[in-house]
């Protein structure tokens, strides 16, 4: 088993319509004011950012997100990220009832250095910092469109 390789998954179901929940998550550059570990996003060109995000434990993340995936019609949108972290996430967003169901994966491999080092015991510990990271983030984003 490769201890420094991730897969995660989310789901998030908010009372806003698919359209607007696509639109909130497509401005990944307003993403720190509703996500609080999501601490900064500077915009690089339309399709490119770095991104730093901070969740519980003492260590950032930083990384280049690229575009590489904008379906309006079929609500997904895609990043590549390489960095401290390199792999892949996707947004999804459908209807469900009269609100919207937003399902989050991602794969990684982690290379910031501190990480590997204690990939082997920090494991659960990185697991469950991405659980709450996941779970603030659904909390902001629901609170940002009951908001607008």
């Amino acid at each position: 088993m490769d201890w420094t390789h991730y897969r995660f998954g989310s789901l998030w179901t908010l009372s806003a319509a698919p359209a607007i929940v696509y639109e909130a998550l497509e401005r990944a550059e307003e993403y720190p004011r509703w996500w609080p570990q999501v601490r900064e996003v500077t915009r690089l060109d339309d399709t490119t950012g770095i991104i730093r995000i901070r969740s519980l434990l003492p260590y950032d993340l930083r990384f280049t997100a690229r575009a590489t995936r904008r379906d309006r019609a079929a609500g997904v949108l895609e990043i590549a990220m390489s960095g401290d972290i390199d792999g892949w996430a996707r947004w999804t967003v459908t209807a469900v009832g009269t609100g919207t169901l937003a399902r989050y994966e991602q794969v990684v491999d982690v290379h910031k250095p501190l990480l590997r080092r204690l990939a082997v015991p920090g494991r659960p510990v990185f697991r469950a910092n991405h659980r709450l990271m996941m779970r603030a983030g659904r909390r902001g984003l629901a609170a940002h469109l009951e908001a607008v």
